[in-house]
């Protein structure tokens, strides 16, 4: 009997280490709203899962909220779209390595019968500079995220500062965001990806798009070993190369929504 309860108890502890190993097989990524609320990663990570065994647990905030969670190591890896705030991250020691993995564009979405004209802006500034002029509702979501960052140098750009009752800074996602905008009838900058997945668009088109200034990169970085030791690196590599490899580099093409290709990828 008391052979067979050490039997059991051995059993029972090696399943016990085992599932401990295993639960310990993730990474944490710090990433955007838009790559989670397109429905990108419920593409892509399966595959990266199932060649590597390694679980990725995505935080999905805007890419300033990105930046900081990674600054304070509370990140094993992190993908954004601001590509000088990410060389700025290199370039003071929180990551180590900055690459190119896709791209897609921004775009503007406004009211159906479009009360600033944008859709016969010929450039973005000239569409955002109609926008101000009419003062028409502008949604902005607020919130430090790429997709902010980059409205507000096209703001910059079109010699305007914006402000008043007519922009509303919300300080939410880019779904959140288009929610409200949808409620407003407001005019509203967002990446394309979580556009095309968003569904409560009621009175909202897309109404520009292409000029080059929208274009809107990806890229993942790799975390400063020296800052935060405790982080998963050698994990967090195998993620950043794979999104690099062609198998990644693969899942990203493939995934569509309504058969419109998202995001374009591009690594060197």
């Amino acid at each position: 009997m008391k052979k067979t309860l050490n039997l059991v108890l051995a059993a029972v502890t090696t399943m016990g280490l085992a599932f401990s190993a295993h639960a310990e097989d993730y990474i944490t990524l710090a990433s955007t709203t838009s790559t989670e609320n397109s429905g990108l990663f419920d593409s892509i990570l399966p595959k990266f899962e199932d060649t590597t065994g390694i679980e990725v647990r995505v935080v999905a905030v805007g890419t300033g909220q990105a930046f900081e969670i990674a600054r304070r190591g509370d990140a094993d890896s992190l993908l954004v779209h601001d590509t000088a705030g990410e060389k700025r991250f290199v370039e003071n020691g929180y990551a180590t390595e900055r690459a190119d993995v896709m791209y897609n564009d921004f775009v503007l979405i406004g009211p159906a019968d479009d009360p600033a004209n944008i859709s016969e802006a010929k450039t973005a500034a000239e569409a955002l500079s109609a926008i101000a002029e009419t003062e028409a509702p502008f949604a902005s979501r607020g919130d430090d995220s790429g997709t902010n960052r980059a409205e507000l140098r096209l703001w910059e750009s079109a010699g305007v500062e914006p402000g008043g009752s007519w922009y509303r800074e919300l300080g939410s996602g880019m779904g959140p965001t288009l929610n409200t905008a949808a409620a407003m009838d407001a005019y509203v900058m967002s990446d394309r990806a979580t556009w095309v997945a968003f569904e409560n668009r009621q009175n909202l088109k897309l109404l520009f798009e292409g000029d080059k200034v929208l274009f809107n990169q990806y890229g993942s970085l790799l975390l400063s070993e020296e800052k935060h030791p405790h982080l998963k690196h050698e994990m967090a590599a195998k993620w950043h190369n794979w999104l690099l490899s062609d198998d990644g580099q693969k899942a990203i093409a493939d995934f569509k929504v309504d058969g419109q290709q998202l995001f374009f990828p591009n690594a060197q």
